[in-house]
């Protein structure tokens, strides 16, 4: 394996940690806070770290600015749509929950690669298909079944994170090809100043002056998540293939399951626990494995 390979799983396995511990942050939010706002906000403090950076160290890069390519506004009205999918979802599902629905993203980004990257297709992404589904379907029964009379709630959420996963697979497949013509930062910079411009008429603004300190430290760390995350994200992309980004990011949901089994366990206040039966953690199972099969298939071994 290569230097860039090395390099591109690194950036991908920080990126997968990161988004283990978003849905459960995101959860809290929302409590406060309407989505729109906190994807607002999440979008405005990534831009202005990444604005104060670049103006000392890549100042240049602000020219993106002057003409930005059509697929770069397209890019950035898919991910605003991600985030607004993903955390309007997680007001009515669990974190974990939002986990394995949000695969979407991942297996649609190894489906571009097919699609439009050519990339040969074999019985391991036909059987990965057919278990992500059922895995899918398994877990949301079972959900349905253990949640009772509260159906309605949990299909909106259910359908609302599988919208924000394939905004997020059209994004990374723009992404992809973007980054051969210019720099992850330049992207990323007009990518949050866009989406912030582009809902802030919507955010709540006076609600963020009656919010106390931790309120305010949790949207902080959302705003760096952003920076750190889709920072790692560019450049993993860059230094390797869609494939094997994918199969990181893939396994974030394991992160949010431990957290929130370890959160449930101690009994917090602040957050509602989770208890999952068998069937619903074998579904969950069957999906993680299922998109693994999916991204890795294509997967040829660089030595």
């Amino acid at each position: 394996m290569g230097i860039d390979n090395r390099k591109g799983l690194l950036y991908a396995i920080f990126a997968a940690m990161l988004w283990g511990f978003l849905a459960i942050a995101l959860k809290v939010a929302v409590a406060d806070l309407s989505p729109v706002t906190v994807v607002w906000f999440r979008f405005f403090t990534a831009f202005t770290i990444l604005s104060l950076w670049t103006l000392i160290f890549r100042r240049h890069d602000f020219r993106i600015f002057r003409k930005p390519p059509v697929l770069l506004f397209l890019a950035a009205v898919c991910l605003g749509c991600n985030y607004l999918g993903f955390i309007s979802g997680i007001r009515y599902v669990s974190p974990s929950s939002s986990q394995v629905f949000i695969q979407a993203g991942p297996v649609g980004f190894a489906l571009s690669g097919i699609l439009i990257f050519r990339e040969q297709v074999n019985w391991k992404h036909i059987t990965g298909f057919i278990l992500v589904i059922s895995g899918i379907i398994l877990f949301y029964s079972e959900q349905i079944g253990e949640l009772a009379g509260a159906d309605e709630p949990f299909t909106l959420g259910m359908f609302l994170v599988l919208g924000g996963g394939i905004s997020w697979a059209v994004f990374a497949t723009l992404q992809k090809g973007l980054v051969t013509r210019y720099p992850p930062n330049q992207l990323n910079l007009f990518i949050y100043g866009f989406c912030a411009l582009m809902l802030a008429p919507f955010a709540q603004f006076s609600r963020l002056t009656e919010m106390p300190g931790w309120s305010w430290a949790l949207l902080c760390f959302l705003g760096l998540n952003t920076v750190l995350a889709y920072g790692s994200l560019g450049l993993a992309i860059k230094y390797t293939e869609a494939t094997r980004v994918s199969v990181i990011i893939t396994l974030n949901p394991v992160i949010t399951f431990v957290a929130m089994a370890i959160l449930s366990r101690i009994e917090v206040a602040w957050i509602a626990p989770e208890a999952f039966s068998i069937l619903s953690i074998i579904g969950a199972l069957t999906v993680l494995s299922g998109a693994i099969m999916v991204i890795s298939a294509g997967w040829k071994r660089r030595l």
